[in-house]
């Protein structure tokens, strides 16, 4: 999902190729441990996960290098992948490849000279509202639209990356002129360590040199 709109639908290799991995994987089932034919099958097999992972593959560099092109500064939530694999989901999003198209995007944009952000996981990008900035409490996942106490009626995932790309400008101008500590600021002049008569200062140490009205000074 793009912040102008723009809904691009993943194509979902691994799902599209399950009914000919599952008759290859049953192949592979039947064939006799240590036989010619298994290492046939197994070849078989390898060929065609491969195969799912250079489609996926291929798709994802064309699309980041159409981000990358057209936009000047991109910005992407930084999903917990690790967490979304423990749920039902886990399928879907290890089909999408989100942390492999990130990934292309950010050395992409670095080679290209664009501007590339991370917002945080915890950002309420999807239940806050772009239009006034309220936050709201949690929604199902089977809710897709919303409609704000403000007024605004929101797409989930529009409303999102309006608001990830909103929270990317923010972090991106504060890192780039924004004063985050105080300026250096003179210590005053009672405060200050060295003293105008310090270089005079007759007191000395058995076997230290000290400075007496300029001259260097060796006392046994």
């Amino acid at each position: 999902m793009l912040s102008d709109g723009t809904k691009v639908a993943a194509p979902k290799f691994l799902r599209r190729a399950a009914r000919r991995l599952k008759r290859l994987q049953q192949a592979l089932s039947r064939k006799q441990k240590g036989s010619a034919n298994r290492k046939k099958a197994v070849v078989k097999v390898a060929r065609a996960h491969a195969r799912v992972a250079d489609t996926r593959r291929d798709w994802q560099h064309k699309l980041s290098t159409t981000i990358i092109r057209e936009n000047q500064a991109v910005y992407v939530e930084d999903l917990c992948v690790v967490g979304l694999c423990r749920t039902r989901l886990a399928k879907s999003v290890h089909d999408a490849g989100w942390a492999q198209f990130t990934g292309m995007l950010e050395y992409k944009a670095a080679r290209y000279g664009r501007t590339f952000g991370r917002v945080d996981r915890f950002f309420p990008s999807t239940r806050m509202c772009s239009q006034c900035g309220r936050v709201n409490e949690k929604m199902a996942l089977n809710v897709r639209m919303w409609d704000c106490p403000c007024g605004a009626a929101h797409d989930r995932d529009v409303n999102a990356a309006i608001n990830v790309l909103a929270a990317g400008q923010a972090e991106s101008r504060n890192d780039r002129g924004a004063r985050v500590r105080p300026g250096l600021v003179p210590a005053p002049r009672g405060e200050a360590v060295t003293h105008p008569d310090a270089a005079c200062s007759t007191r000395s140490v058995e076997g230290i040199s000290v400075l007496q009205g300029g001259e260097d000074v060796n006392r046994p």
